[in-house]
């Protein structure tokens, strides 16, 4: 059964509630969840319980450490993610002191606190490190692990059942650019009802996306889906231009001149100024991000030339309904 359009999606300012922000109404602290002392604390209790019992990360479980304070640091990040603003920045985990492999299994442990991470690739990679790897985007190749701009976007967007929270740890940070930048859904809806209103149905009806090579051998290299949706009395978003570009061209189908015109139009939207909230990620901060409520990207950046001091977050995605597999 396709997804059933919100009702009335052209009344006046329809989907109004925490989730609904311009960013330069903002603060510049907006979302910023301090890691509190006595959740460090235990934090800090972890590393060196793990220093001197290593586990590989995928068997750590919140459950196998004593982690109240954490638990409710986290569930004040569920609160946020679900009733406004849909962004987490928890400041912030001490890396230049526990190093990267201790603060990814940290970051792992209070992402596990908030939900089930699952499958970010088909071959069934849960921790995904993004890093440059000199590669332009294209067909198989992620724009994630480049150091070109990014278009706002949902991850996984191509796929079956996309995550619900997509958490970004950051080890270290470029030499200059990749600004981290955030736009609500319901308000670039609202902005699309008053600017193009006789454009706002089509967003509803399918495109189609380019699934990146994740799949199996002979199944679809594509998937198709609406750019909006309304579920469960939620307004989900589903968009990456960069997929939809290459999946119409592997569909051999062009997009209508409508379909065409509401992706322009809605795009402009999303990098407008005024709805936009973009933020530098610091080391050691963890991003957590309402997957289909928010677009999310970077802006371009140069990398540092030493190997080590390169750009290198790791991503986590969460999702608690369907299977732990990429498909969902």
């Amino acid at each position: 059964m396709p997804p059933a359009i919100a009702p009335d999606i052209l009344a006046p300012d329809v989907f109004n509630c925490g989730l609904t922000w311009a960013g330069r109404d903002l603060p510049a602290s907006a979302g910023l969840l301090p890691i509190d002392a006595a959740a460090a604390a235990e934090l800090d209790q972890v590393a060196a319980l793990l220093a001197d019992n290593p586990l590989p990360l995928l068997t750590l479980d919140p459950r196998d450490f004593a982690l109240p304070a954490c638990a409710a640091l986290m569930r004040e990040a569920g609160r946020m993610l679900a009733e406004g603003p849909g962004f987490v920045i928890l400041d912030r985990l001490p890396v230049a002191r526990l190093g990267k492999d201790a603060t990814t299994a940290l970051g792992w442990l209070l992402c596990r606190l908030l939900g089930r991470p699952v499958a970010q690739k088909w071959d069934g990679t849960m921790v995904y490190g993004v890093r440059d790897q000199g590669q332009p985007p294209g067909n198989g190749v992620r724009p994630d692990i480049t150091n070109a701009e990014q278009n706002f976007h949902v991850d996984n967007s191509y796929n079956i059942r996309p995550p619900d929270h997509v958490a970004l740890i950051c080890l270290q940070t470029a030499q200059s650019g990749g600004v981290s930048g955030l736009v609500s859904f319901r308000a670039a809806h609202n902005a699309m009802r008053r600017r193009h209103p006789a454009l706002l149905p089509r967003l509803y009806r399918p495109y189609v996306f380019d699934r990146q090579r994740e799949h199996a051998p002979g199944d679809a290299m594509t998937h198709r889906a609406p750019l909006l949706e309304w579920r469960d009395g939620r307004l989900l978003g589903r968009i990456s231009r960069f997929q939809i570009v290459n999946g119409q061209a592997l569909a051999g189908e062009a997009l209508d001149a409508e379909g065409q015109d509401a992706l322009d139009a809605f795009n402009a939207i999303l990098e407008d100024a005024a709805l936009r909230f973009d933020f530098h990620f610091q080391p050691g901060q963890m991003q957590i991000v309402a997957n289909r409520a928010l677009g999310h990207k970077r802006t371009g950046f140069v990398d540092w030339p030493e190997p080590e001091r390169k750009r290198h977050l790791v991503r986590l995605w969460l999702r608690d309904g369907g299977r732990p597999f990429y498909n969902g």
